[in-house]
């Protein structure tokens, strides 16, 4: 990793230019990413007997700590008033990961691999989207930044599946499967817990439902048709297709259409 917190240009930063709808967004991101070092431990036990790995997978873990701590801070530039630490805390006592597993929530190791190539499919195009849509330079910069970083933990997983798959035996369909359930658990309680504890007052009550459309529809309006074709194509190569080519021009255009048809959908229902 080629940057830190203090290489970010913030006496750049100009509040005139803060959207408060991406701030939230922004908000909730921070927790999530500051949170890297519980999956780096829960990763750490399943490849326990891969030293190697395991040592490309605690500089991922620094890494997305990083990722948080930088969205944090300018979030915190964003408004003065909001606490980044005191958020966390929360988010943390309110949700948690199996860190006792010693073996893959996803039934094997390939399979673990797959579903972390989908988790950083997801963040790329994030970060690339929040990049693409922010006036503010210092937001720009540093989701350009986070972009880049998740591009290329994406190749990492991907290239430890392949090594993995020769052990596991993952067929596609196999691969398919776990791809489209991590896909689902997009819409998990993490990232609407973390909505709500980044920018829910404390006396508020967590409803799922709620938070979960609150978090999609400031974030599915985020996306243009370039975010998603290169994702489908990161998808597309993780299950082992050909990431270019009618399927992805296909799925490139009904993955726009979902994606803002239900941001639409719930801008209207007033999430």
């Amino acid at each position: 990793m080629g940057w830190t917190p203090e290489t970010i240009a913030w006496d750049r930063f100009d509040a005139s230019k803060v959207d408060p709808e991406l701030l939230r967004t922004v908000k909730a991101a921070s927790l999530v990413e500051r949170n890297g070092a519980d999956y780096g431990r829960y990763l750490s036990r399943v490849f326990a007997d891969d030293p190697e790995f395991v040592a490309l997978i605690e500089d991922w873990a620094r890494e997305e700590i990083v990722h948080g701590m930088a969205l944090g801070r300018w979030a915190m530039l964003a408004d003065p008033s909001w606490d980044f630490d005191a958020a966390f805390a929360r988010f943390r006592a309110g949700y948690s990961l199996p860190l006792d597993a010693t073996h893959s929530v996803r039934g094997s190791r390939a399979g673990e691999l797959m579903a972390r190539c989908i988790v950083e499919t997801g963040t790329s195009s994030h970060y690339s989207a929040i990049k693409d849509a922010a006036v503010e330079p210092v937001l720009r910069q540093v989701a350009a930044k986070i972009a880049a970083d998740e591009f290329r933990h994406y190749k990492l997983f991907y290239g430890q599946m392949r090594r993995y798959l020769e052990r596991d035996r993952l067929s596609r369909w196999a691969r398919l499967r776990i791809g489209w359930g991590r896909l689902q658990e997009s819409e998990d309680d993490e990232l609407a817990f973390a909505y709500f504890a980044a920018n829910e007052p404390l006396d508020a009550v967590y409803d799922r439902p709620r938070y979960r459309d609150a978090y999609a529809r400031r974030a599915y309006g985020l996306y243009r048709e370039g975010h998603v074709q290169r994702g489908i194509a990161m998808v597309l190569k993780a299950v082992g297709l050909a990431p270019q080519g009618r399927l992805n021009a296909w799925l490139t255009r009904a993955g726009l259409w979902f994606l803002q048809r239900r941001a639409r959908q719930l801008a209207a229902a007033g999430a």
